[in-house]
C-alpha cells in the first residue's frame, strides 16, 4: 500500500492511496476459496467447486465486499500510522477500482486539534445563593390550596373565579386557531387570559348556552401570525361551577398526604431550596463555561462545527415555522388545570432543559451546555430583503449567530471531553441506570415503555451518558476553580447574567 500526504490544511488532511491490484486479488481469492469450502452446488461434491466457477457465480459480489473492507482497513491504517486523532470518519472518493488495476482513492479526514493544559486556579467564579424567603413559602402553599379547592355545579350565571365546563373553538375568518379548540375545557373565570376580553364575555353564561365571543388579538401579541387579527370562538358552556373558599389549615396538609399545615409548608421550604440550589448550579456552570470559551481558542474541525449548525439551525427553523403550535396553550384562557403549577420553580434534573451534551467524532463532544437553545436566540432586526441580490438580511444575520454558536459548542465540547479524558473521569453503569429511572419517572404511568426503550435500543444510552460524563466534568474544574459565594435575590437568581460578567456575550 502507498499513501501519499497530497494536502495539510490546518486540520485538514488530504491523502492518494493505493492498494495493489495483486493484494486484492489475493484476498478476493482467499475469500473465494472459503466459500468454495462451504457452498453446495448440484454436480459437485463439497469443497471440490472449480475456482472458475466460484468466481462467475460469486465474483462481482466478493470482490465487492473486498473493495469495502480494503478501503476501511486500507484508510484506518494510513491514519493510525501517522498518528491520526480523527474527528469525524474519513470521506473517501475512489479514483479507480477496474478489476485487475489497482485500487486508488483520496481520503480526507478532519483531525481533532492539540488542546492547551487548562489551568484552573486562575478560574474565577461566583456562586449565586438564594435562601428561601418566607412570602414564597407562602405564594406557594396558596397555589396548593387553590389546587385542593372544590367546586359544586351551581344553577345561576356566571360570576368570577367561577369554573366553566365548555366546548369551545376559535376561528380567524374560515381559518381554525391551532390549540384553541376541544371539548370539555375548563376555565376560570377572572384567573387571566392571554387573550384580553376573552373571560369577560363569559360572565353571566350560564349551562347550556352557546355564546359567541368576539375580540382582536393585541397588535403586540406572542405569536405574530395572530396579532392584530379579529376572531370569532364559539363557546358552548356545559357547567357553571361555583369553587369553594381558600382554606389554608392543618386539612390542606393532610389532603396532600402530610400531618398537618406545618409539616407542608417545610415541604415546600425544602423543595424550593433544591430548586434555587439546581438554578445557582446552572448559574455557575454556565459561568464556568463562559470563562472555559474565554480563555481557550484553538482551532476546531469545520466538519465538526457543520454538524452542529445543522442541528440547532433545524431546530431554529421548526420554531418559527411553526409558532401556534408552540403557542397553544396560549390560545384560551387559563383553566383549571393550570392550578397545578403548585411550586413553579426549576426542576431537581433541571440540566435537562437545556440541550443534551452529545458524542461526536472519536470520543469528542459537542457540549450544548450553558448555551440558549436555538429557538431562543433573538432573530436580527429586519424581515425585509435587501437589494443585494435579494438577500433576506434577517436570516443571514441568524445563520452567522448560529454559526458562532456552533462553533462554541464545539470548542466546548472538546475541551471538556479532553478534560475528562486526561483525569480519567468516567461514567459508571450505576449512573446510567439512574439516569434511565429517572427519566422513566418523567413519564408517569409510562415507566415500562421508557424502560423498555432503553433496552432495546442500546445506542440511545450515549444520550444520557454525555451529560453525566459532562457535569461529572464541570464538579471536577469546579473543585480547582477558586468559587465564591454571594447571596442574592430569586429575582437575581433568575435573570440574565450580567452582560459585562458573561464572557459569551463579548
Amino acid at each position: 500500500m502507498q499513501v501519499t500526504e497530497t494536502s495539510a490544511d490546518g486540520l485538514k488532511h488530504e491523502f492518494t492511496i493505493t492498494v495493489p491490484a495483486g493484494d486484492l486479488e489475493r484476498e478476493i481469492t482467499r475469500r473465494l476459496g472459503e466459500i468454495g469450502r462451504q457452498v453446495r452446488l448440484p454436480g459437485f461434491r463439497p469443497g471440490k467447486v472449480p475456482m472458475q466457477i466460484l468466481r462467475t457465480r460469486f465474483g462481482p459480489s466478493v470482490r465487492g465486499e473486498v473493495l469495502q473492507s480494503t478501503l476501511q482497513a486500507s484508510s484506518a491504517e494510513a491514519i493510525s500510522e501517522r498518528q491520526l486523532r480523527p474527528a469525524l470518519p474519513p470521506r473517501v472518493d475512489i479514483l479507480s477500482a477496474d478489476e485487475g488495476a489497482d485500487l486508488e482513492y483520496k481520503m480526507a479526514v478532519e483531525v481533532l486539534p492539540e488542546i492547551p493544559e487548562p489551568n484552573f486556579g486562575n478560574l474565577d467564579i461566583e456562586r449565586l445563593v438564594v435562601e428561601v424567603p418566607e412570602q414564597e413559602v407562602d405564594r406557594a402553599v396558596e397555589r396548593i390550596a387553590e389546587q385542593q379547592r372544590k367546586s359544586e355545579v351551581v344553577d345561576r350565571p356566571a360570576e368570577n373565579d367561577d369554573i366553566l365546563l365548555v366546548d369551545v373553538e376559535g376561528r380567524i375568518g374560515e381559518r381554525e386557531i391551532p390549540g384553541t379548540s376541544g371539548k370539555d375545557r375548563q376555565i376560570i373565570l377572572g384567573a387571566g387570559s392571554s387573550i384580553p376580553g376573552f373571560e369577560e364575555q363569559l360572565v353571566g353564561a350560564t349551562a347550556g348556552e352557546h355564546r359567541q365571543v368576539h375580540l382582536t388579538f393585541p397588535a403586540d401579541y406572542a405569536v405574530a401570525d395572530l396579532a392584530g387579527k379579529e376572531a370569532d370562538f364559539t363557546v358552548d358552556v356545559k357547567e357553571v361551577r361555583q369553587r369553594s373558599p381558600i382554606s389554608v389549615d392543618d386539612e390542606l396538609g393532610q389532603a396532600v398526604g402530610l400531618e398537618n399545615l406545618a409539616e407542608l409548608r417545610q415541604e415546600v421550604r425544602q423543595r424550593l431550596q433544591r430548586d434555587y440550589d439546581a438554578a445557582s448550579r446552572l448559574r455557575l456552570k454556565r459561568s464556568l463555561l463562559d470563562k472555559l470559551a474565554e480563555g481557550h481558542d484553538f482551532p476546531v474541525p469545520p466538519g465538526m462545527v457543520d454538524l452542529e449548525f445543522d442541528n440547532i439551525w433545524t431546530q431554529y427553523q421548526a420554531q418559527r415555522e411553526a409558532p401556534l403550535a408552540a403557542a397553544s396553550s396560549e390560545g384560551l384562557p387559563a383553566s383549571a388545570k393550570d392550578a397545578a403549577d403548585a411550586i413553579p420553580a426549576y426542576s431537581e434534573d433541571a440540566t435537562d432543559e437545556l440541550p443534551a451534551t452529545r458524542e461526536a467524532g472519536a470520543g469528542a463532544l459537542s457540549t450544548t451546555a450553558g448555551e440558549p437553545d436555538a429557538d431562543a436566540l433573538p432573530t436580527a432586526v429586519g424581515e425585509a430583503g435587501d437589494d443585494r441580490g435579494g438577500v433576506d438580511q434577517s436570516e443571514e444575520a441568524a445563520r452567522a449567530e448560529h454559526r458562532r454558536i456552533a462553533e462554541r459548542r464545539v470548542r466546548l465540547g472538546l475541551l471538556l471531553a479532553d478534560i475528562g479524558r486526561k483525569n480519567n473521569i468516567t461514567v459508571t453503569p450505576d449512573e446510567v441506570n439512574q439516569a434511565i429511572t429517572r427519566e422513566a419517572r418523567r413519564h408517569p404511568g409510562h415507566e415500562r415503555q421508557i424502560l423498555d426503550f432503553y433496552r432495546q435500543n442500546p445506542g440511545t444510552i450515549d444520550t444520557l451518558r454525555a451529560p453525566i460524563f459532562e457535569d461529572k466534568v464541570i464538579d471536577f474544574i469546579v473543585e480547582l476553580a477558586k468559587i465564591g459565594e454571594r447571596k442574592v435575590t430569586l429575582q437575581e437568581l433568575l435573570g440574565e447574567p450580567d452582560p459585562e460578567d458573561d464572557a459569551s456575550q463579548s
